[in-house]
């Protein structure tokens, strides 16, 4: 088992890649340092191994299948994981696996948005994501996370082997953050400065596609955790437009004694049966949801065990 295993996912960097792998050796010398290759067409493989990483591919293409493999094949008491582009100077490397391997911090995210990235990024949509998100999930789940979409972060072994990835793409750092609140992990912030990519770099992030494919994680993610909350959100505003087309029928019918709006009665009662069948449905799923919470402290221990056997 390694003490720092640095993870350096990787499609088409070899502008950077080189200076990436030679910046980490400098921070941390006692690191190991994998570069998983994403099928690259250039010769960024060739120049991580030249700078003494070691270096694995990945064939499913995406952040999220790298990091998949990442997660399944490298045993370490810490992670640090770093994107390939250039845009994270490493003076923060040391103080971020610290926190996991004297702090014990779940996750340590290094957090951009307090420090340069609204002046150093210019894609204006990209800054106006990353804001969204962050006031999205922290309203929602009801946490402080400084930064939702940055690539800089630090695990410990327990969040690793315990944490399962389901994103393909680039929303898995929005899946990671909701996994680690959800189960109530340690949680920490460092700030880190950030600089954009070098000319003649270019982003893998669309930011459309991508930034759609990232609401609909934090959606569908919500739904899965708090369902009790999701469903009953559904309740209410069924009930409540059941209730407000209903008044004006019900103001007839006190006055006439006649209901001549049948249709919109009969769409009354049937949204407000749903509106009942959402409630109950998130009654169920929430039971199910504080089975998955209990399940998961046993397996928590489980790996921590694991752990300590794999250190001795």
């Amino acid at each position: 088992m390694d003490k720092i295993a640095v993870l350096i996912p990787c499609y088409n960097e070899e502008q950077t890649i080189a200076k990436v792998v030679g910046d980490v050796l400098s921070a941390l010398p006692e690191a190991v340092v994998y570069v998983y290759d994403n099928n690259s067409t250039d010769r960024t493989a060739e120049l991580a191994r030249e700078q003494g990483a070691v270096v694995c591919r990945e064939y499913k293409q995406g952040k999220g299948n790298v990091i998949r493999r990442m997660f399944r094949e490298i045993d370490a008491e810490c992670y640090l994981m770093i994107d390939g582009d250039d845009t994270y100077p490493l003076d923060c490397a040391r103080e971020m696996t610290e926190r996991v391997l004297c702090s014990h911090a779940d996750m340590v995210v290094g957090d951009r948005l307090s420090s340069t990235y609204f002046t150093e990024n210019k894609r204006p949509f990209h800054n106006f994501g990353n804001s969204f998100m962050r006031a999205g999930i922290n309203s929602l789940f009801r946490t402080d996370i400084k930064d939702i979409m940055t690539g800089y972060r630090a695990f410990s072994y327990e969040f690793v082997k315990t944490f399962p990835v389901f994103s393909k793409g680039f929303e898995i750092e929005t899946e990671m953050t909701i996994h680690a609140v959800n189960y109530n992990m340690q949680v920490e912030n460092v700030v880190v400065e950030y600089r954009d990519r070098p000319e003649g770099s270019t982003s893998k992030l669309n930011t459309y596609s991508d930034g759609m494919r990232v609401i609909r994680k934090m959606i569908q993610l919500y739904r899965n955790y708090k369902p009790m909350h999701f469903f009953g959100a559904f309740c209410l505003l069924l009930i409540l437009l059941a209730v407000l087309l209903m008044i004006p029928i019900l103001g007839e019918y006190l006055q006439t004694g006649l209901v001549p709006r049948f249709p919109t009665l009969i769409v009354c009662g049937f949204m407000v049966l749903a509106g009942i069948q959402s409630f109950f449905a998130g009654m169920i799923l929430e039971v199910m949801a504080a089975k998955d919470k209990r399940d998961f402290e046993y397996r928590l221990t489980k790996i921590s065990a694991e752990k300590r056997g794999k250190k001795s």
